[in-house]
């Protein structure tokens, strides 16, 4: 089962309830959405599936319904019991309370290093929480996250892309992403005003280039984007040279937005050599 909207209207209702926007909380009340994501994320009876934002569980629901073992977080301790007694029957089932943007991560994966992140993540933290995951917890292999639309275009984009900018780059050296489909504001509760796109991530199975510093390379790819609407030797002026940008196959009269994750490592290699040749 899973919870309709009128259930999780009454369920709210009957505790007091509403959504918190200050949580960004936007309740999915949509059975076949709920199972269309889990469907889509391919989660099954040998998976672990980590869910960020909860909620009254109804998400949770179809992916216990998958086999999986799921291990749902939700920071709102109103819900909590509300959650529990959605899921808290289910075997598969182990709810924990927590804030997603600091979690013990070692503590609450444990010894399984082959997770699926699934979540409709709440909107205030998507961004930074796909970057936080990728970023500092490898267990986590792929994510299929539901976001609003324009967060999903970002996190997906390529060079070239209105929407690529420094997280796209990001996403793009940690793992290959794509927009897997469109969510409307109907299936929620509340409604949001904007569409919402379901976004896969699947992590690389060797890191993209294990000799670079990351904290070098995302330097120099935001300081590349604080800028875009500038050329990058003006964009990049006190960060990387116009030599070192030569040095790389970058012309320095091109912009952020057209250069790669690949065209940012060259430049990242070349910059860390000057700085340990002036050391």
């Amino acid at each position: 089962m899973t919870l309709s909207r009128a259930e999780a209207s009454g369920q709210l209702d009957g505790a007091g309830l509403r959504a918190k926007r200050a949580l960004g909380q936007n309740f999915v009340v949509d059975p076949n959405t709920v199972r269309r994501i889990a469907r889509l994320a391919g989660v099954g009876p040998a998976s672990h599936v980590l869910e960020i934002g909860a909620g009254l569980g109804s998400l949770t629901l179809a992916l216990a319904e998958s086999g999986a073992q799921v291990t749902a977080v939700e920071i709102d301790d109103a819900l909590l019991p509300l959650l529990r007694e959605n899921v808290g029957h289910l075997e598969n089932v182990t709810v924990v309370q927590g804030d997603a943007m600091d979690l013990d991560w070692t503590g609450l994966l444990g010894h399984v290093t082959d997770w699926s992140l699934v979540a409709n993540l709440p909107y205030n933290v998507a961004t930074p929480l796909v970057a936080d995951v990728l970023d500092k917890v490898p267990a986590v292999r792929r994510l299929f996250v539901m976001v609003q639309k324009e967060v999903g275009e970002r996190l997906a984009a390529g060079p070239g892309d209105d929407a690529y900018g420094a997280v796209s780059v990001k996403v793009a050296f940690h793992g290959t992403a794509r927009v897997a489909g469109i969510v409307p504001p109907t299936v929620f509760l509340p409604k949001p005003n904007v569409d919402s796109a379901l976004v896969a991530i699947e992590r690389h199975a060797a890191p993209l280039d294990p000799g670079i510093e990351p904290r070098l390379l995302f330097g120099l790819v935001r300081a590349g984007f604080a800028k875009r609407r500038k050329m990058l030797r003006g964009a990049m002026a006190g960060t990387a040279t116009v030599e070192q940008l030569e040095a790389a196959g970058i012309d320095g009269t091109r912009r952020a937005e057209e250069l790669s994750v690949h065209d940012w490592l060259r430049l990242a290699h070349i910059v860390a050599d000057a700085r340990e040749a002036a050391r």
